[in-house]
């Protein structure tokens, strides 16, 4: 498969990562050398330097022959344009772009551009994808970190464990044992700052942050006995009106569930269009790190705040004053993944990383098939991978425990037709099964050979 992908950022280097990795032929453009060369160095890519909506561009890069065009430029303009040319100039069949400004946006959605005149197939906001994210938080407010797989029947969860959680010091052997009905798997633990994939032996300790996959109408019961309360959120501060702020507004306007929002901007202007946009949420002209602002927002009764600023440390900061001010929960938008490892000190509750969070999308997008998606862990530490398994496969008709798994892998659930299934040692894995890997990075590359990964598009 041949794959150009245009914007060599972020976002663009990973879905090269991860589609590289997979054996496709893919091409980077930027128009700044750095991060092309930084491309090329790194992965097993093709670079080329210029602007990517420039047809003599997209022609050294192989677009006459391309079957996908990928534009994740910083310009809205420039990935239309991209995709618009690869269109009518080489007639790429799959063209995506990441898109900013809500009125574009809204025109798409409303399909004010017809296909013929705006030829994009997926459009992906990162806003929008952030919106879902931080929605997702809400409603398990006793995690860190949530995803979704399986045709949403199956639920990620990161969950901290503290002094008080009844499971601590019980091997994860026994945990099984004595709750032999709960359909969940700890997949993943991270202890002073390593994380690993333990083993039924480990036992689990105070300050561990541990993943687990529980089948969906399992999640209650699972936190309750890891020690987590599951009382949903009806009270939220959002800081911050821009587009992530007013998309998570909307969203928590159009929820089924009715949660009273208040939104603070420190920028008049912003501020005065988020309250002409939204129709229930109250908007505060302040300081989202002023005591008597969040004060005015009634931060001690919040159940949740969200800090979606434009800068990280303002987030963070915002979200520690306002746990300090009694807000029962955090969560703060970080796009700089170093910056993780001072969730636990400064005691923030929950993370959204928008470029991970762009980059899953995006790969739920294009793939179709045998890898149906891949959601990132921390700064780059593990995947979760779902895919199906082939007849091919070195694990199709094992049972799990035939199966050499690195060490740094373990499956958390396995779909089969319209059930789930917890998987176990005895557990035979078949041809046709959807199964959700959580694997440590070094360890990625093993598992996509267990699997015998291939990518089928749309």
């Amino acid at each position: 498969m041949k794959v150009i992908i245009c914007g060599a950022g972020q976002v663009g280097w990973q879905i090269a990562r991860h589609l590289s990795s997979e054996q496709n032929d893919v091409t980077v453009v930027d128009n700044n050398p750095e991060l092309v060369r930084r491309a090329t160095d790194t992965l097993d890519v093709q670079g080329v330097v210029g602007h990517a909506s420039y047809p003599d561009v997209l022609d050294r890069a192989g677009a006459e022959d391309a079957d996908m065009v990928i534009a994740a430029t910083h310009s809205d303009e420039v990935n239309m344009v991209t995709c618009q040319v690869a269109h009518s100039v080489f007639g790429v069949t799959r063209k995506i772009a990441r898109l900013r400004a809500q009125s574009y946006l809204e025109a798409i959605y409303r399909d004010l551009y017809k296909r013929d005149h705006m030829p994009i197939d997926v459009v992906i906001s990162p806003e929008r994808e952030v919106a879902e994210a931080a929605l997702q938080r809400i409603a398990a407010p006793a995690t860190f970190d949530t995803e979704s797989f399986l045709d949403d029947r199956v639920q990620l969860l990161g969950i901290a464990l503290d002094d008080d959680c009844p499971v601590l010091n019980t091997p994860l052997r026994q945990l099984t044992d004595l709750f032999s009905t709960l359909r969940a798997v700890v997949v993943g633990v991270r202890r002073d700052g390593t994380l690993f994939a333990p083993e039924p032996r480990d036992q689990l300790f105070s300050g561990d942050q541990v993943y687990l996959a529980a089948l969906h109408e399992d999640v209650d019961r699972t936190l309750d006995i890891f020690g987590k309360l599951t009382q949903k959120a009806e009270r939220v501060v959002i800081i911050g009106a821009g587009n992530v702020g007013l998309s998570v507004a909307k969203s928590l306007e159009r929820s089924e569930t009715r949660i009273r929002a208040r939104m603070i901007e420190r920028d008049r202007a912003a501020a005065e269009r988020a309250a002409d946009a939204l129709e229930r949420t109250i908007v505060l002209h302040g300081d989202g790190m002023d005591s008597a602002t969040l004060a005015e927002a009634s931060i001690d009764r919040a159940d949740a705040v969200i800090c979606v600023t434009d800068d990280d440390k303002v987030n963070l900061l915002a979200a520690v004053r306002a746990k300090t001010a009694g807000c029962k929960m955090t969560i703060a938008l970080v796009n700089d993944p170093t910056l993780v490892t001072l969730m636990e000190p400064l005691d923030i509750d929950a993370y959204i990383n928008p470029r991970a969070t762009t980059v899953s999308s995006i790969l739920r997008h294009i793939r179709h098939g045998r890898v149906r998606g891949v959601y990132s862990i921390g700064d780059a530490e593990a995947e979760v991978i779902e895919a199906q398994v082939l007849s091919t496969s070195p694990i199709s008709g094992k049972a799990i425990r035939e199966i050499d798994f690195p060490e740094g892998a373990l499956m958390g659930a396995i779909k089969r037709d319209e059930d789930i299934i917890k998987p176990v040692g005895d557990t035979r894995i078949l041809e046709g099964d959807i199964v959700m890997i959580f694997a440590l990075a070094d360890d990625v590359p093993e598992v996509e050979r267990l699997l015998q990964v291939t990518v089928d598009f749309f």
